[in-house]
């Protein structure tokens, strides 16, 4: 029964980009792994990027800095 978490920074993603992600990567541990689709799961958490640090500081203040 695998369980995949996937985080991402909260900037939009669709709900069909979500829905490819979370077909992929149930496609590729059945390929690779052989892993019954029917017990995958694939949990996304969308991050606020004022929630996600990198370097010591937030994404939101690494990005206005460019």
């Amino acid at each position: 029964m695998p369980y995949v978490n996937i985080r991402i920074t909260k900037e939009g993603a669709t709900s069909e980009q979500k829905a490819r992600l979370i077909a992929g990567v149930t496609e590729l541990l059945k390929d690779i792994l052989g892993k019954n689709p029917q017990t995958t799961f694939v949990i996304i958490d969308e991050v606020d990027t004022d929630n996600w640090g990198i370097g010591g500081e937030t994404v939101t203040v690494r990005r206005q800095k460019r």
